[in-house]
């Protein structure tokens, strides 16, 4: 681990202009590349105290050796190097997407003589046009199928295309009128050319003028009764226009635009992007990658910017990039995305109408792939075994802990404070061992010593089970107490580690919890959120795991499923405690009622005030049930007024809440 102090550049010899950095480590390799408006500020930033730095960037300075720039003109100049010079050097603390050459286009060769229509994959060439990508190859070919017969472009390989120029007869395609035969001469070079261009102009979306053309021919076809040609002309349109159902149109206005959203975690982020072309969409694909930089939701931006479109130029640049938050420098953005366009494009984040219900829509495809990714990772029996490892010698384990339990805490400004436990085992979410806890032992907010509380009572009731079944001794089947009554024993299975949701305090409540019951055999630990810290009893110092930690991963996965899981339980509870009211105590009131009269009254304060004839006045309401809510009004005493504690007014009651 080096020391940044020892290739800090000397104060004043950073120059106070825009510029692109490297980081180089001992062997020279480049580790991190950044741009900056002002480099002397930017990497001032790296050499300050140590602790003040995230982790992710304290691992990057105290792992490089040195620190080298290059001063440019303007930050237009200092984007287009950065993405340079990450595709050349391959920094391993940059974020970087994964590379979409898997992904299948629709390409047409105009590079050629005769023109090829094909399914491509790999780096984009020069001279052929490109649609897509798609989610799969047979959704090219079937659209290809459909289009053939208005626009018959060759489709055949060159060896093909040379065999049968040889035989001098064209292919099967040739014959039912899916190819013009450019092999044995019956379109021109230029009449073949002219057919590709008109291939792509439609699958550029200038659809409508094309149908339009096709359907004056197929009128003046039937007013000259030439009823074979009207026919076939019929046959083209409906070709079409089965070629066009299969991209639907999301926004009317014929727009060109894509749309990027983004779904992330502490650890990894979820890229989805959408291609629309005239109002449909065209297109898409997405990427999931690590955050091994520290990089906020507008850095994500800049990057899959970067990415989609540092090496593409003209129309694959759209005129509109609809995105969820801004890059830092969105001006310089906008600037390079225009020059590489040849005009101007917009950059913003969609506000309201069509785009921004797209743009939900993009996003909900990002969860699914983050979510996704995140299952796929998990099912792997390899990549969980290698996690529980990982674990088990960062923590000092004389085993992989199998069962691991976690406990979080979840409240809303001290009020409704609940717990709650997951459980997983060999790496995979127990959801039937789940369990929620409600806090009993004292009134208020205190996270450590509700979890002090959570596991006293979660091991006490291990320990009551333990003596109950003898410790599971006896019998054929050592799952089964001899007294077992058959119904599932909630605590009475041991983990082999405690996670707690904190730092060290809440990791010394639960260690303290243990010691008082006497078991020694659990150990504990406790995931920091904010910086995604290991804390141990009675260490000073977390554990650090290694931001590609398979075990890492693990222990984030099971702290945020406790982390939701008391959240929901939580926000339960206060949804009931909210919606109770002394109406319900009113036999045979049902909501519908209860509904009308808070509607008449205002409130439930005013209804106590009101008498039983002025509750009769309320449609559907009769006086013995208006005498039931006088009763039972009565009967509730009133609560205490509430007071706002930031300006000390008394808040009165109003239907669903209070006001002041």
């Amino acid at each position: 681990m080096a020391d940044p102090s020892s290739y800090r550049p000397k104060p004043g010899q950073i120059p106070d202009s825009p510029g692109v950095y490297r980081f180089r480590d001992e062997h020279r390799r480049v580790i991190y590349v950044g741009k900056a408006k002002s480099l002397r500020q930017r990497l001032a930033s790296y050499f300050q105290d140590l602790a003040n730095l995230h982790p992710r960037t304290r691992t990057m300075v105290t792992t490089a050796a040195s620190v080298e720039w290059t001063v440019v003109s303007t930050e237009v100049e200092a984007l287009q190097l950065e993405y340079s010079w990450i595709k050349e050097f391959d920094p391993r603390f940059n974020v970087k997407y994964r590379d979409d050459k898997s992904y299948p286009y629709l390409a047409v060769t105009l590079n050629e003589d005769f023109p090829r229509v094909q399914v491509m994959r790999g780096a984009k060439r020069k001279g052929v046009r490109y649609f897509g990508p798609y989610g799969h190859a047979w959704a090219i070919r079937e659209t290809v199928d459909l289009m053939l017969r208005v626009f018959p472009v060759r489709t055949c390989s060159a060896g093909v295309f040379r065999n049968h120029v040889q035989k001098g007869r064209p292919c099967l395609l040739g014959y039912i009128g899916k190819c013009s035969a450019p092999c044995v001469g019956r379109v021109t070079p230029e009449e073949h050319r002219e057919l590709a261009e008109e291939f792509c102009d439609f699958m550029a979306g200038r659809t409508g003028t094309y149908i339009r053309r096709l359907e004056k021919q197929m009128t003046a076809a039937a007013e000259e009764m030439e009823y074979e040609k009207a026919a076939r002309l019929r046959d083209d349109i409906e070709a079409l226009r089965r070629a066009l159902e299969k991209n639907a149109v999301v926004l009317a206005d014929a727009t060109d635009a894509d749309l990027i959203a983004l779904a992330e975690d502490e650890l990894e982020a979820a890229v989805q992007i959408f291609h629309v072309r005239g109002g449909r969409v065209r297109g898409q694909r997405g990427w999931v990658t690590d955050k091994v930089e520290n990089v906020d939701t507008a850095g994500l931006v800049e990057h899959a910017l970067q990415q989609l479109y540092g090496e593409e130029s003209g129309d694959a640049v759209p005129k509109e990039v609809l995105v969820p938050a801004l890059p830092e420098d969105d001006s310089a953005v906008t600037q390079w995305l225009s020059g590489r366009r040849g005009s101007q494009v917009s950059l913003r984040v969609p506000q309201r109408g069509d785009k921004k219900a797209l743009m939900e829509t993009v996003q909900r495809n990002a969860l699914q792939a983050l979510g996704l990714h995140k299952t796929k990772r998990a099912s792997d029996l390899t990549t969980r075994s290698r996690a529980l490892e990982e674990i088990a010698e960062a923590l000092g384990l004389d085993s992989a802990p199998l069962r691991i339990e976690c406990f979080d805490v979840s409240h809303l400004q001290g009020e409704d404070v609940v717990a709650s436990m997951v459980v997983f085992e060999d790496g995979l979410a127990r959801k039937s061992e789940y369990r929620r806890f409600q806090i009993k032992g004292f009134e208020g907010q205190d996270d450590v010593r509700s979890m002090h509380e959570v596991i006293t009572r979660r091991f006490r009731r291990y320990l009551a089970e333990k003596d109950r079944t003898g410790e599971w001794i006896g019998g054929d089947d050592p799952e089964r107490a001899p007294e077992d009554d058959g119904r599932p024993r909630k605590f009475a299975y041991p983990p082999q580690l405690v996670v707690v949701d904190g730092g060290k305090p809440q990791v010394a409540a639960a260690q303290r919890a243990l010691d008082e019951l006497g078991i020694d055999d659990v150990a504990v630990c406790g995931l920091a959120k904010r910086l995604e810290e290991v804390w141990l009893p009675h260490d000073d110092d977390p554990v650090v795991l290694p931001r590609s930690s398979e075990g890492l991963y693990l222990l984030q996965r099971v702290r945020d499923t406790a982390h939701d899981f008391a959240i929901r339980y939580q926000r339960s509870k206060r949804t009931k405690r909210i919606r109770t009211s002394p109406l319900d105590a009113v036999p045979g009131l049902g909501d519908t009622r209860k509904q009308a009269l808070i509607k008449h009254f205002g409130s439930v304060k005013r209804l106590r005030q009101a008498t039983i004839e002025q509750i009769c006045e309320v449609p559907g309401m009769g006086r013995k049930t208006a005498e039931s809510v006088v009763v039972a009004l009565a009967q509730a005493a009133p609560a205490a007024p509430a007071v706002n504690t930031a300006t000390g007014e008394i808040m009165e009651e109003n239907d669903g809440g209070t006001t002041t």
